[in-house]
């Protein structure tokens, strides 16, 4: 019995979760095809054309579904993304650190941080455990152009033109993986008398049908929102920013630097993003309106632009995009899923939109319904599973927030005040005073964020955890700490003196 599947809304959402699913589900012979997927977008709807930072992990869904890594950063105008550097967000004094795709050295069998915590502090907390903060330093590439597609000497993700990533995808899913696709506007939806999703219903009057509806229509959730009337739980009260101020302008020559990492730079009343591809720059202001007015936040991003000496000169106009940042109450609903903005948005630091719409479309293809019944049982463990996932992306944004010094605004004060902390991230943080994060303090098989992914935030920001190393166990430990910095002192300097950076291996990519 073949499964149909209909997506409403395109843009990055609605084409990943299309090509995710389709490349799982296709079959060589169309007679034996068990899964039909139809992509319904509106012409009237513009992808918000930000998100553009990516994880390592869509490597592997790059990988998945069939596309080429070359014809990838060639198309999408992509680059290297290897780490977030985030700039004055402990003290506001231009200090920085990062959050690298590497993990520490030893991480899984040995907890290097528990060590660093109590050293002598000769270096900060990524160049002491890892390569990869340096090499982000020198805008250096995380692999040698002779390997394989998607091999690497360092983890990354990617920077790319979400409009062409959309363009390829679209592409992709239609040519190759034989995604229907049908342009309309959505004006009615049908329901079952079990409150089942019928049909959609375009303008035109074409009805179209289906087994499982997939909500991808961003923030006007058409399916999971108006339909359903599924509540959003707000959580301004713990994350402040409500507005974006977006711009995407050119290199200033063909020469400048590519960075290997996305910047986020602390502002008075929110922060910065800076992405570079390989033509531009996607930068923009996060901020919250309760802090600061649209006209300074403008002004500051203008600011941030003009004392860029590597961007050209030019006319330049932010789009402005509103929102409130949290999640829906549910996300699988009857036979209605939502992936995307359509089943909430926080903000953009830390790239968690697309590793959630990634995570989220294959779930649903790894355990795509068969029967009715089972739907309900998988909606259950969806709901649950993406309610995890929500609180533990807000919890770590948060964290990036209340371990601040800063006291030179308001914005920054209220951030660490305690009724804006959740529970369970004060819980976090009192563990964490007397043990470093380590790979044991998580049960979650299906966690975003892991120990690694803490360490680099919390001693980045210079949190302090009291030292627990002592006996003769912590000093073997230490022997094998050492050894294995001097092995990343070796391999930094191998690789400094190795790799290119990033705008020599995609200037080979293209000519190529």
């Amino acid at each position: 019995m073949k499964t149909k599947i209909v997506i409403v809304g395109g843009g990055t959402a609605g084409w990943l979760t299309a090509g995710i699913i389709a490349a799982q589900h296709r079959s060589e012979n169309p007679q034996t095809q068990d899964v039909e997927i139809v992509l319904v977008e509106s012409p009237d709807v513009k992808n918000l054309g930000v998100g553009e930072g990516t994880w390592p992990t869509m490597r592997d869904t790059l990988r998945q579904i069939g596309l080429s890594e070359r014809a990838f950063l060639s198309c999408c105008d992509a680059s290297f993304k290897q780490a977030s550097k985030f700039v004055g967000w402990t003290k506001g004094k231009g200090e920085h650190y990062y959050h690298p795709f590497t993990t520490p050295i030893g991480y899984g069998t040995v907890n290097a941080a528990q060590h660093w915590s109590g050293s002598v502090k000769d270096s900060n907390f990524e160049n002491w455990v890892c390569a990869q903060g340096t090499i982000c330093e020198r805008n250096l590439s995380p692999k040698l152009p002779q390997m394989p597609e998607y091999a690497f000497n360092l983890n990354y993700g990617y920077h790319l033109n979400a409009e062409k990533f959309v363009s390829m995808l679209h592409e992709h899913c239609v040519g190759i993986l034989g995604v229907n696709y049908l342009q309309g506007h959505v004006a009615n939806v049908t329901s079952e008398p079990n409150g089942d999703i019928a049909t959609v219903v375009l303008a035109t009057g074409e009805s179209i049908e289906g087994d499982l509806f997939i909500d991808c229509s961003g923030f006007g959730a058409i399916l999971i929102g108006k339909h359903y009337q599924i509540p959003f739980i707000s959580k301004q009260h713990i994350l402040f920013n409500d507005t974006a101020l977006a711009l995407q302008i050119e290199h200033a020559c063909d020469e400048v630097p590519i960075a290997s990492c996305t910047v986020a730079t602390a502002q008075k009343s929110g922060w910065i993003w800076d992405i570079a591809l390989q033509n531009r720059r996607g930068i923009g202001h996060v901020f919250s309106s309760d802090f600061t007015s649209a006209d300074e936040a403008e002004n500051t991003l203008l600011r941030y632009v003009q004392n860029d000496p590597y961007l050209a000169k030019q006319e330049i106009t932010p789009r402005c995009i509103k929102f409130i940042p949290g999640h829906r109450s549910s996300f699988w609903h009857q036979n209605c899923v939502a992936i995307g903005v359509s089943a909430g948005f926080v903000e953009p630091l830390e790239a968690t939109a697309l590793v959630l719409i990634e995570k989220s479309a294959q779930w649903v293809s790894e355990q795509l319904p068969r029967e009715r019944a089972a739907m309900t049982v998988l909606a259950k463990r969806f709901n649950k599973l993406t309610l995890q996932r929500w609180q533990e992306i807000i919890d770590f944004l948060k964290l990036h927030y209340l371990l601040t010094e800063r006291q030179d605004s308001a914005y920054w004060r209220e951030h660490q005040q305690p009724e804006s902390i959740p529970e369970s991230l004060q819980d976090a943080l009192t563990l964490w005073r007397t043990q470093a994060p380590g790979v044991y303090e998580s049960d979650q098989r299906f966690e975003l964020f892991s120990s690694a992914s803490k360490q680099y935030v919390l001693y980045g920001m210079d949190f302090i955890t009291a030292q627990q190393c002592s006996g003769a166990f912590a000093k073997k430990e230490a022997i094998l700490i050492d050894r294995l910095r001097n092995e990343t002192r070796h391999n930094t300097e191998k690789l400094l003196s190795g790799l290119p950076t990033n705008r020599q291996f995609l200037h080979k990519i293209r000519s190529s």
